[in-house]
């Protein structure tokens, strides 16, 4: 779970440390930045916009952007990351209580785990509230989070400081344009939701594991 602090000190290394593997995504579709979300499956637009259906999220994938699938040691799908001229987006969705309020309670763990790893951290005020943006040898690392009904999404945006303004914008436009999908059944909060890959990028992932096995 993301509240763990071995996973939360890890969030600003992944620009730089990455064993993905990559898979590219066509997206010909700009999002339309009038339209204002991220939005629950139950009020999802029907704007025409293509997206790439991740299971517990669905994202307008930026024009040109490359797609990296991160995997557990189990085999589990943990992130998928997209891969900007500017620099790393990455949205999850976890479960969230119905009163609301989570991402105010991670955004604090956030900032206390990420001074403590040497990181200057400001809190700036963004379309959805807080939003931190953290510095860390040379990268800029942009946090966003958004509390739906029983759900709670984090956006993160990481590159080099020179490419932090392009970055923002990237992941303002991602986090506008997202569908959140939480399900039915309950879960403990901040249980990540589950990633589920396109028929197409996991036949991509195999393919390429069973290359490197026989290598």
């Amino acid at each position: 779970m993301f509240g763990r602090r071995r996973k939360r000190g890890r969030q600003h290394d992944q620009f730089d440390q990455r064993s993905e593997i990559d898979a590219e995504f066509d997206a010909d579709e700009r999002f339309d930045e009038d339209v204002t979300g991220p939005f629950d499956e139950a009020d999802a637009p029907d704007d025409g916009v293509s997206r790439l259906d991740l299971g517990s999220v669905r994202l307008p994938v930026p024009v040109g952007a490359q797609l990296q699938v991160e995997m557990d040691p189990a085999g589990a799908v943990r992130a998928v990351h997209l891969i900007t001229p500017g620099g790393q987006l990455t949205v999850n969705a976890f479960a969230a209580p119905r009163s609301g309020g989570l991402w105010k309670e991670v955004s604090q763990e956030l900032t206390t785990q990420l001074t403590s790893d040497g990181a200057r951290v400001n809190r700036e005020t963004g379309e959805w509230g807080p939003e931190l943006v953290a510095l860390t040898q040379g990268v800029t690392v942009r946090f966003i989070g958004v509390d739906g009904p029983r759900w709670m999404l984090r956006a993160v945006g990481a590159g080099p400081q020179e490419h932090a303004d392009a970055v923002a914008t990237a992941l303002r436009d991602l986090v506008r344009g997202t569908v959140v999908v939480r399900g039915g059944h309950p879960l403990p909060v901040r249980t990540p939701l589950p990633i589920e890959l396109p028929e197409k990028i996991a036949r991509h992932i195999s393919q390429a594991q069973a290359g490197q096995q026989q290598a």
